[in-house]
């Protein structure tokens, strides 16, 4: 079974991507609007129906503008603009006394170009396989697999079959990323190795219909997912997450070993964390084995990896989904730039560099820091044996999940392509700010002119020029003539919202993240070697 475009030559495909998910997707997407001519081979012919990644930062949104595909997924969701995508944690049960709003990521809306969303990852899926049949230059293989990969200094090749079929075929191309999940073909032929940290649970996936869980829960207006803390679990949660509103729900949570789908009381299972007893109508119950995998490295010569096969974790926070999407947005216009010759072959290390920390510092300090934090609270505190105490750390525990929110920045500080800056490479634990910072995603500005700096934006490199010297503004343009790299450049004025840039000139790289600004050049280095550094030809 095949798809677009499925009979053109393989041979001249730029960059073969393994794995059409949302990752494979938004990469093929980030590379085909740059002209790049990709191939796309996916095991499912159509998304499958399980409603996993669910949450869309802002971030993510700000991808999806860009991949010119924001209004088709708003206009996807399933549950009501009006109603809300709020969260909530409850402990005991979701009916029992005590709860707060959780994971409130409208804290930092003003930092970004785009509001967030929710929609179940097929729905998103299905977008993105529509805005990929618009680009000439992206082929599209559904229903076909990977089995083997072989890789030279001179590019790739990969043997590929039909999964419901016996049609074979070899495809090659220039560079090859491996976007197919945790069980990695690519990956694992490309002598990729991974560091496992298991904790040892086995976790259910469970899908569900029920109109009474939704109108027991009404008293939690605008909310769409619960996480339930409860002392037997010692950290770990109960989650359920809206689907669509009014009936269908997921939930996941852990499961004694050797839990079958037939050995199991799933429904008393639900009714224990929501408190009381409602009608269900199962859909689908699977099964996971709870854990954090990150590969070794995400690069081996032509072959990169991302998404969950370099990295995966519980689906705790909604992390998943986005930090794949954000390392389609860091490999895309790198790939790009080798391929156009703006490029070098440091710009291409750096997508390891950059990427592999942030998801180290993500599994860290903030998904299995948050178990840790569960299981130590309940330990310490119990409602039925000091209330006073319980109640006071309960409100310490409400006030802390905003800073939660506040302090998840990832950053590329100590990259070896940003300017002027010290660091591991990466870290998910910044600060939001206005200012422009080397190493850090530009935060939105209206212009005094009208529209958002965003709306201003190159595919290449941007260079703002706010009120700065002419002369050295000309010499980026020449620099960058020069060295036969995209840039653009908006003139705009230092006041209002982009007086909050704290610079008079600012570079920004094709990803939204700053390369350099003048802030701290105090050596006012030279145009083109800062251009040569952000495009990794040092």
């Amino acid at each position: 079974m095949t798809d677009k475009k499925a009979g053109i030559d393989s041979a001249q495909t730029q960059v073969l991507i393994v794995g059409g998910g949302p990752v494979g997707m938004g990469l093929a997407i980030d590379l085909g609007q740059r002209g790049i001519r990709c191939t796309v081979v996916e095991r499912y012919a159509t998304p499958q129906p399980i409603p996993k990644g669910q949450n869309l930062t802002q971030r993510t949104m700000e991808h999806f503008h860009f991949w010119g595909a924001e209004p088709a997924l708003r206009a996807a969701r399933t549950i009501p603009p009006e109603y809300g995508i709020g969260g909530l944690t409850a402990h005991g049960t979701l009916l029992g006394d005590y709860h707060y709003d959780w994971l409130q990521r409208d804290l930092v809306r003003p930092y970004y170009f785009q509001s967030n969303e929710r929609l179940p990852q097929y729905a998103t899926e299905a977008v993105l396989r529509r805005r990929a049949a618009e680009l000439p230059s992206v082929q599209t293989l559904y229903g076909w697999k990977a089995d083997t990969v072989t890789s030279s200094a001179d590019g790739v090749e990969v043997q590929i079959s039909e999964r419901e079929g016996s049609g074979r075929r070899t495809l090659r191309a220039d560079y090859l990323v491996g976007c197919d999940g945790s069980r990695s073909t690519v990956r694992e032929q490309a002598g990729i190795t991974q560091t496992l940290s298991d904790h040892d649970r086995l976790m259910a996936l469970v899908v569900f219909r029920s109109r009474q869980l939704h109108e027991l829960l009404a008293r939690y207006p605008g909310k769409s997912y619960y996480n339930v803390l409860q002392p037997e679990l010692n950290g770990y949660w109960k989650f359920f997450g809206r689907v669509d509103l009014g009936e269908t729900w997921f939930f996941h949570a852990p499961v004694p070993p050797g839990t079958t789908r037939d050995n199991f009381d799933f429904a008393r299972y639900l009714h224990e964390a929501v408190g009381a007893e409602f009608d269900v109508a199962f859909e689908h119950i699977g099964f996971w084995d709870l854990r954090f995998a990150i590969a070794d490295r995400y690069r081996a010569g032509r072959v990169f990896i991302a998404g969950d096969a370099a990295h995966s974790h519980p689906p705790y926070g909604g992390y998943g989904v986005n930090t794949g999407f954000e390392d389609a947005r860091n490999l895309g216009w790198k790939l790009a730039a080798a391929l156009q010759g703006w490029g070098g072959d440091a710009l291409l290390d750096s997508y390891d560099r950059e990427r592999r920390p942030v998801f180290a510092s993500t599994a860290s300090d903030f998904i299995a820091r948050s178990i840790e934090v569960d299981r130590a609270f309940l330990h310490a505190h119990d409602p039925a044996r000091d209330r006073a105490a319980f109640e006071k750390a309960w409100r310490a525990r409400s006030e802390g999940a905003v800073g939660e929110v506040q302090s998840f920045e990832p950053h590329y500080e100590g990259s070896p392509v940003v300017a002027g800056t010290q660091g591991p490479g990466g870290s998910a634990v910044g600060r939001h700010s206005f200012d422009a910072r080397p190493g850090h995603h530009l935060a939105p500005a209206a212009l005094t002119s009208g529209g958002n700096v965003y709306d201003r934006l190159g595919p290449g490199f941007t260079l703002l020029a706010m009120g700065a010297d002419p002369d050295r503004v000309a010499r980026f343009v020449e620099a960058a003539r020069s060295l036969s790299l995209p840039l653009t450049v908006i003139e705009a004025s230092r006041e209002g919202e982009c007086a909050r840039y704290a610079a008079g000139l600012v570079l920004v790289r094709p990803d939204q993240f700053v390369a350099w600004t003048d802030a701290n050049d105090v050596d006012a280095v030279p145009p083109a070697q800062i251009l040569r550094v952000a495009s990794g030809r040092v």
